[in-house]
């Protein structure tokens, strides 16, 4: 298998854009789970403290799910991207006027 096959293999066709294939690199689901992360933490934080009444608590809470969290994410938005539900392949028309 040449190298432009391996890197196609990789990617992750989403859709087109102006008629050309857009795909999905793995760096692109990282940054999405360390934003996503930031969000769930912070969530996870005010619970926290909302609960306990503690910010020392909160935080130590806070700071071990984070880690474990985006490990859980990632792998489940490769095994997403490997799924083809809900995806539907759109024909481009016959013709063009």
């Amino acid at each position: 298998m040449s190298t432009v096959q391996e890197k196609r293999k990789l990617e992750k066709q989403i859709g087109t854009l102006d008629g050309s294939p857009v795909v999905e690199k793995h760096y692109r689901s990282i940054l999405k789970t360390i934003s996503w992360r930031i969000t769930g933490t912070l969530d996870t934080m005010v619970v926290s403290y909302i609960i306990t009444g503690s910010f020392a608590m909160a935080a130590s809470i806070g700071f071990f799910e984070v880690f474990t969290k985006m490990a859980l994410y990632y792998l489940h938005e490769r095994i997403w991207s490997r799924l083809k539900v809900g995806l539907v392949v759109k024909q481009p028309p016959d013709y063009s006027i």
